[in-house]
């Protein structure tokens, strides 16, 4: 089993995909893939990801409310990890996602690409805050 951890923002549309370094220090935003309707499909995809990166766990972010609670989106995220962590051969972990999105949107608005190519980035770079938060937890 690799050093390296794949972290994952599911999306309704898309999904965004960000892996470590070997030293587990390290989260890179890699690609974001385009949900097919087909939850197989798209978790096919991603153990492709887990066998070509050699991750050794997959961290999903865990969309909790404000106040820590889990609401609709964190029971649907729950359940995707569920199904997730069935298809793959490497333990599929939740870290709460609260802000990673308006985190990476700041990010993104800061480098000065246009609306369009943020939008297109948005969930790897979303994904990479969620890595980096769990790689960076105590």
């Amino acid at each position: 089993m690799g050093a390296r951890a794949l972290g994952i923002d599911l999306g309704e549309r898309r999904i965004g995909v960000a892996v470590s370094d070997a030293g587990g220090r390290v989260a890179t935003p890699i690609t974001v893939i385009e949900r097919s309707g087909s939850r197989n499909r798209d978790h096919q995809r991603i153990s492709e990801l887990v066998a070509e990166y050699e991750a050794g766990a997959v961290v999903v972010g865990l969309p909790l409310s404000l106040d820590g609670s889990a609401g609709p989106a964190a029971q649907a995220a729950e359940q995707e990890a569920g199904e997730l962590e069935a298809a793959l051969a490497v333990p599929v972990l939740t870290h709460d996602e609260r802000f990673t999105t308006a985190i990476a949107e700041r990010a993104l608005a800061e480098s000065g690409l246009s609306g369009k190519a943020r939008r297109q980035r948005v969930d790897m770079v979303a994904a990479s805050v969620i890595l980096q938060s769990w790689l960076d937890a105590p």
